[in-house]
This record gives structure tokens, C-alpha cells and sequence, in this order.
């Protein structure tokens, strides 16, 4: 039976011109590490082979503080060394404003980016993505922004993280440069790409597909409910014919659609990380990739 070869080879993040890895490197909880220990993660990654980082203004928010901390972190690490930048296709987000939830006007948007920056220290980040839709703000006006955004040349290509397929068919309606991301969640554990037809719109207009938590919300290591322990015991099954953890099982599961999704790793601990290269060493097969799916489902396919 054929095997589905995953590479290490760097692919294009949609129709951006820029290069990237087939697995990104996220920092949702990056701003609680110092900047010694936050060094080592990067270079972590590094070493996995990871070239996309992915953060988010938001990311270090506990609920009352943190606004911006991963990103002033990272600023941190760059004033440390310079040279890491450079190294690294970088995407941030903005779009979240507690407590209102959301806000994409025009006016916001201008300065979130330049408080990215600020924090981040630098002039330019490789994508920036809307992190949630504001239903207030008119598709026009976001993608007035967005086209701003990327001839100001602060940033060099747009996306979007959470975006309902007419959402995404909307803003494109009004947009001039291609929506070069698409951010959903997804993992055997979280379907809703597949079955939606994200994913099918994906391939159809070039997006990459960015998948945040890949691994379930730590569901996938931990299994607790019958479904997540069937969707486990499937992956183990391949896991262990490959000689790897269930968590790259996982994320090969996700980076064999054809989609070429690229999952997010979130993990903060260094040795996990380096995990990341064995992804590469899965296979799968159309069998045990549809029993996944099939455990996920919890039912037959017709």
C-alpha cells in the first residue's frame, strides 16, 4: 500500500513569495520564559528545522495583564542578537482588544501593528493576520487596512486565524493582494476544516493553512473521553511503527491532506521541540490515515 512521504523541503506560504517550513513554532505562552531560556526555545526550533514563528499581540494576556508579552520577549531575544530576525519568517496578529472582544477599524489596526513592532523591535514582520473577525468592521474596510499594511512595507503578506469561509470569500471580494494564510484550528481531534470545506478553499485559492492546536488542547497526550482515547490508540499505532511520539504522529496525520497544512507547535519545553524533525520519519497510508479520521468521527464512512 502507498505511504504519504512528508519532506523537511521549505514550501511557499500561498501566493506571498515567502518560503517556510512545514511545521511553524508557536508562542501563546513564550512570554512567561526569561530571555536566556526563551533563547533556547528559538534555537530549538532552529535546530527542529523550523523557519516560521508565530506569534500574536495578544499571547501573554492572562485575563487582566500580559497584554503584548510574548512579542516584547521576542523583542528581547532580537535586541540580544540581531542576526535571529533574519533567520526566521515572523507572523504576528492583532484584531483582539479586551475587553470589547474585537476591533478591526481602521484606526485600530494602525496602531496595533506599530505597538507590534515597538515591541518587537523591528520594522517589518513577514505575515500579519487578523487573530478573530470583528463582525462591526465592513470586509472593505479591513481589506483597505490590510492593503496598507503591506504597501506601507511594515508588513509583507496578510492572513487571517478564524475566519468562516464567507468571511474569508469576503474579504477577498474587496482585496487587491492575495490572502496569502488561513489560521483554523485543527487536529484529529478538531474536524471542523475538513468537514466545512476550509481546507477545499484553501487548495482551491493557494492559502497556506496555519493549524493551531494541532494536538487537541493537550487532549491527544492526555486522553480522557473514549473519542480522544480511540483517536489516540490510531495514531499509536502508526507512532509506534515509526519509532515516534504520538504528538508527531499527529502532526503528520495533519500535514498529509493535501491541504499541506502546517501545524503549529506550542510546546515550551526544549527536548519536545526537538521532536519536531521526527515528523518526517511517519508514514502514513491512506488506511491508517481514515482510521484516525474514522476514530475522530466515531462512526463509519459511508
Amino acid at each position: 500500500m502507498s505511504e504519504i512521504i512528508l519532506t523537511p523541503e521549505l514550501r511557499p506560504l500561498g501566493k506571498s513569495g515567502l518560503m517556510v517550513s512545514p511545521v511553524a513554532w508557536g508562542m501563546w505562552r513564550f512570554g512567561q520564559s526569561t530571555v536566556a531560556e526563551g533563547r533556547a526555545l528559538i534555537d530549538a526550533a532552529f535546530a527542529a528545522g523550523v523557519t516560521l514563528f508565530d506569534t500574536a499581540d495578544i499571547y501573554g494576556f492572562n485575563g487582566t495583564d500580559g497584554f503584548g508579552d510574548a512579542e516584547s520577549l521576542l523583542g528581547k531575544v532580537f535586541a540580544d542578537d540581531s542576526a535571529l530576525r533574519d533567520r526566521m519568517v515572523l507572523a504576528t496578529k492583532g484584531g483582539i482588544l479586551p475587553p470589547v472582544p474585537y476591533d478591526q477599524s481602521a484606526a485600530y489596526l494602525t496602531k496595533a501593528l506599530e505597538d507590534s513592532l515597538t515591541r518587537l523591535g523591528v520594522g517589518q514582520v513577514d505575515l500579519y493576520q487578523i487573530h478573530r473577525p470583528d463582525i462591526l468592521t465592513h470586509p472593505q474596510e479591513l481589506a483597505r487596512s490590510l492593503e496598507q499594511m503591506v504597501s506601507s512595507g511594515k508588513v509583507r503578506a496578510i492572513g487571517v486565524s478564524n475566519f468562516t469561509i464567507p468571511q474569508i470569500r469576503a474579504l477577498e471580494a474587496f482585496l487587491t493582494i492575495p490572502l496569502a494564510s488561513l489560521q483554523p484550528e485543527l487536529s484529529p481531534l478538531e474536524l471542523g476544516p475538513i468537514e466545512t470545506g476550509l481546507l477545499d478553499l484553501a487548495m482551491e485559492r493557494d492559502h497556506a493553512v496555519l493549524a493551531w492546536s494541532p494536538l487537541g488542547g493537550g487532549r491527544i497526550g492526555a486522553p480522557e473521553d473514549d473519542r480522544s482515547k480511540a483517536v489516540a490508540a490510531a495514531l499509536d499505532v502508526v507512532a509506534e511503527q515509526a519509532g515516534v511520539s504520538r504528538a508527531a504522529a499527529a502532526y503528520a496525520w495533519i500535514m498529509a491532506h493535501p491541504a499541506r497544512a502546517i501545524p503549529i507547535v506550542g510546546t515550551q519545553n526544549v527536548a519536545r521541540i526537538g521532536e519536531i524533525a521526527d515528523v518526517y520519519k511517519v508514514r502514513f497510508t491512506r488506511q491508517s490515515w481514515y482510521d484516525v479520521l474514522i476514530a475522530a468521527r466515531g462512526e463509519r464512512l459511508p
